[in-house]
């Protein structure tokens, strides 16, 4: 029988990375979580205080604040160190601090002789999953960006709002960058099994009207966050923690994450936010939706601009 236990490593404890530790304490997914970052106190900090949580928790699991060298022994790495996004800032902007960053934190991964799968968080997400995929070597199944999963969560959330149904029911995806270009399926949206198309149809009380501002609500949810409280952190650690479950627990979930295309959605080379199936070995498969031509256009348009983020900064 094998003694061998799950090891998370996160490399990154600020907002994001702290409330993804927090939620995956409450909710007991791994064995072993290890804290990296670059500024000591506070990492050796959270652990102390995630600690102090322990009796309260789930189920036990040993948090300390550690160094690369802990990777070596890891099943996943979850990268959400960075430079944060400033009000004003779009997350391509951040671009060109996060990827140096990277190349950085990446090389010291690999040299503790790494080999698990990497869940990257960091903003641009789509474009420094590229580049985690470049600098680490790893095959392209190994390497997920967290992606659209928030933007759907919210979307889910949202339409769930509208439609007095609960979220966990409505089944709908936000594809391409995490960012100011991504897309509602509208095509391949659902409450239950019912298309939100043929409820529309029905009852006169949906408008069409309405769920273009449920999306835009989505797509600027970030803006609106920071705007607020400097920082969105909570929603996507709960997405982190979910994609966490998915691979330590070999669950072939379906997930909006950021997934390498070769060919898919009329796509080649490069990392962008679509449904995969994601298990104990990464992503098994994408999942290619039948877009609409409107949807086929801005699935596109999409992915053009973040290619040209990717020449401008040389990953291309």
């Amino acid at each position: 029988m094998s003694n061998k236990v799950n090891r998370v490593v996160l490399v990154g404890t600020g907002f994001v990375g702290s409330s993804y530790a927090f939620a995956l304490l409450n909710q007991g997914v791994t064995e072993e979580l290890v804290l990296i970052d670059i500024n000591k106190e506070k990492s050796e900090g959270d652990a102390m205080d995630l600690n102090h949580g322990m009796p309260f928790a789930p189920s036990p699991t040993k948090i300390w604040f550690g160094n690369y060298e802990d990777c070596k022994d890891a099943d996943l790495v979850v990268l959400t160190a960075g430079a944060n996004q400033k009000p004003g800032e779009t997350r391509l902007d951040l671009v060109e601090k996060n990827t140096k960053i990277f190349k950085n934190i990446i090389d010291q991964v690999m040299a503790s002789g790494f080999n698990g799968i990497f869940l990257v968080a960091t903003n641009p997400v789509d474009i420094l999953t590229y580049a985690t995929w470049k600098f680490s070597g790893l095959p392209k199944e190994r390497v997920i960006g967290s992606g659209t999963i928030l933007d759907t969560a919210r979307f889910r959330y949202l339409l769930g709002e509208y439609f007095d149904v609960d979220t966990r029911n409505v089944h709908a995806y936000i594809i391409g960058e995490h960012g100011d270009t991504e897309l509602p399926v509208w095509s391949h949206a659902f409450i239950g099994c019912r298309p939100i198309a043929d409820i529309m149809k029905e009852k006169p009380q949906y408008k069409q009207e309405d769920l273009d501002n449920i999306f835009v609500n989505v797509r600027d949810a970030a803006y609106q966050i920071i705007e607020r409280k400097g920082a969105t952190y909570y929603g996507i650690a709960m997405g982190l923690v979910r994609l966490t479950k998915a691979i330590l627990q070999n669950e072939n979930s379906v997930l909006t994450v950021s997934a390498y295309l070769e060919g898919q959605y009329g796509q080649n080379d490069m990392y962008i936010g679509v449904p995969a199936i994601v298990n104990r070995n990464g992503i098994r498969e994408v999942v290619e939706l039948q877009l609409n031509e409107e949807e086929k256009e801005k699935f596109t348009h999409s992915a053009t601009v973040l290619k040209d983020v990717m020449k401008r900064v040389g990953l291309q």
